[in-house]
């Protein structure tokens, strides 16, 4: 579909360009995940709204989870670009605005258009990276695009953290506008596809039925336990009602002429197998990123700063293994590697569970790099298998499969993990701010994340045994005559 030039990969070859446009793009949302965390003190302090600040987590990852599919479908109907466009443009709308807050809910509320505009970002970038990319030209493309996810993970919590002591904590959302800007320009300038104009029909209802169902269980797994009661009307009623538009979105699904998201995605075995890992990844994610700092905070004493670099050793092992997974999955395939990556980071979850009875950052920083090695060889493998075994025409929606799953896998591991938690301190003598139960409400966390990294490996195992040929002559054969 696109006509480029697929001679040679790496900045000086004629995809050169759009590579770096990519790179740019994916630092916008690879910098936002690490940033914020350092600077929720400052906002706390300046804002208030103790009780409210998870939700600027929480309103990012539902607005992002729910808008990804349907930008995915979207951009298999009018192509990558104006839809990565378009995600920009609400990120750095988002941006601004969040920069201006003037009150807890008004950031919240500003942080949802965020997630919105993420939706669209972070998809398209690894969509468009599999449109131009071969299989085995990605294994060293994968090297350039995890070398933002290295470097974000450093210069997020550094940032965080000077702009949060030494300017103001708005900063954190204003050094998101140049970024925006230039990687939409980058993008304008040198990304150029060739679409098939025809006539589409739109999946309006079925957007509408799952954002809104989405929306509805997100929202229950999020609050049960914490804004109510998991048995109360609230709860039950959020998740009767979501989970009745849902299966109304299922019915449309079959009837619809161009699904927002196929059924077919379910019924391949290859792609049922990546999306359930991806899920499991989401788990993993956020229980490692939203437990060790308060972990590390409560129990040795250890400055934001310091807490927030310590999980980025997971960040940062992740892309080293990414950048070197495509030796891997070319010699012993996708499957091979995916279980290799799953073994090291269970080992890796256990290793933290173990010696978090022991607090230390050391350990901690030690085990989320295992972690994130594994982590690195799971998610880059199983992406590229997916992408691979589809024509132009399906990649998006696959893509935007991926990491909705991921998605969702961190909304519902917020809410497991946080009953955990919850369980543990309320039974704890010392009260919510003992180290003692912090220290034990992490300990069992950590736990039930070497449970999820265990998990995942089965569906590892019942991934099929596809090498890079195999996939490439699927989509080969998929591909419609141009």
């Amino acid at each position: 579909m696109n006509e480029i030039s697929r001679a040679s990969v790496g900045f000086r070859s004629e995809r050169g360009p759009i590579l770096i446009a990519l790179m740019l793009t994916t630092g916008l949302v690879a910098i936002d995940a690490t940033i914020l965390a350092t600077a929720v003190p400052s906002i706390v302090r300046d804002l208030g709204g103790f009780a409210q600040f998870p939700w600027l987590f929480s309103i990012y990852l539902l607005a992002q989870a729910v808008s990804v599919p349907v930008y995915a479908k979207l951009s298999d109907t009018v192509g990558r670009k104006p839809i990565v466009l378009a995600g920009i443009g609400l990120f750095f709308l988002g941006s601004v605005l969040c920069g201006f807050a003037w009150s807890m809910p008004a950031l919240i509320a500003f942080r949802a258009l965020q997630g919105l505009g993420a939706g669209a970002i972070q998809p398209m970038s690894m969509t468009i990276a599999g449109d131009i990319y071969t299989v085995a030209e990605r294994a060293k493309t994968q090297g350039y695009l995890a070398s933002v996810w290295a470097i974000s993970s450093v210069v997020g919590p550094t940032l965080g953290g000077l702009f949060s002591q030494f300017l103001s904590w708005r900063w954190i959302f204003f050094v998101n506008l140049p970024l925006c800007i230039l990687a939409a320009w980058m993008l304008i300038r040198t990304f150029h596809e060739s679409i098939e104009r025809k006539k589409h029909r739109i999946d309006y209802a079925g957007s509408v039925l799952l954002t809104a169902g989405m929306s509805l269980i997100i929202l229950a797994v999020l609050e049960g336990g914490q804004a109510w009661a998991w048995d109360s009307v609230w709860s039950i009623g959020a998740f009767a009602l979501g989970a009745l538009l849902l299966a109304a979105f299922a019915l449309v699904e079959h009837r619809a002429a161009e699904p927002v998201m196929p059924l077919w995605v379910f019924s391949r075995r290859l792609l049922v197998t990546t999306t359930l890992i991806s899920l499991g990844i989401g788990a993993i994610l956020i229980g490692l990123t939203s437990y060790v700092p308060t972990y590390l905070e409560a129990t040795v004493g250890a400055p934001p700063l310091v807490a927030g670099l310590a999980v980025a050793a997971l960040t940062l092992g992740w892309p080293i293994a990414a950048s070197i997974s495509g030796r891997f999955y070319l010699r012993i395939g996708f499957r091979s590697t995916a279980l290799l990556g799953t073994s090291i980071a269970i080992l890796g979850t256990i290793i933290l569970a173990a010696t978090s009875v022991h607090p230390s950052v050391l350990f901690v920083a030690v085990s989320c790099f295992v972690v994130g090695l594994g982590m690195g060889l799971v998610a880059t493998p199983t992406l590229i298998a997916a992408q691979s075994s589809v024509a132009w025409s399906e990649r998006g929606v696959v893509t935007g499969t991926n990491m909705f799953a991921r998605s969702i896998g961190s909304a519902v591991g917020v809410a497991v993990f946080g009953a955990i938690a919850n369980a543990i301190i309320l039974s704890s003598t010392g009260g919510a701010h003992s180290p003692t139960a912090v220290q034990g409400a992490s300990t069992a966390v950590f736990t039930a994340v070497a449970v999820v990294a265990a998990l995942t490996i089965v569906a590892g195992v019942a991934m099929p045994r596809s090498r890079v040929e195999d996939v490439e002559f699927r989509a080969a054969a998929a591909a419609p005559a141009e």
